[in-house]
């Protein structure tokens, strides 16, 4: 697969919020259409609207790795896997940046600012798409 992290950039500058940007970008991976996912993911974004959350730009990763592991009803034995997957991305997005959550990304806080959001949306980008790559 070819990197998309320019285009989830370019969606997060004509105001699609980090979870937006995200998983819009690989809707298509998911068999969806923009529009549903965007609409899906509106209320992900800035931390799950309160900055108290995770990144909205992890959400809409681990989003896309959910959709893409699961069965679906009738098969919930893809759970553990999925879980597993989104640790995992999780996992390399608190290593990289020392947080998941969006107001300490941001420093509202402290004030140091650990990663902006197009920063942290390369970073969940690059760690979906490995994973894409290895799993999926």
């Amino acid at each position: 697969m070819e990197s998309r992290i320019e285009k989830a950039i370019a969606l997060h500058g004509l105001g699609y919020n980090c979870a937006q940007s995200v998983a819009c970008t690989y809707a298509d991976v998911m068999g969806l259409d923009e529009t549903t996912v965007f609409r899906m993911m509106e209320a992900q974004g800035l931390g799950m609207g309160g900055m108290n959350g995770i990144c909205g730009a992890v959400t809409g990763a681990v989003t896309v790795l959910g959709y893409c592991n699961s069965k679906g009803p009738s098969d919930t034995t893809t759970k553990r896997e999925s879980y597993r997957l989104a640790s995992e991305l999780e996992a390399a997005f608190q290593i990289k940046n020392s947080s998941l959550i969006c107001k300490e990304l941001k420093g509202v806080d402290t004030k140091v600012v650990l990663r902006s959001c197009q920063g942290c949306i390369e970073d969940a980008c690059r760690f979906l798409e490995a994973k894409i790559r290895d799993k999926l």
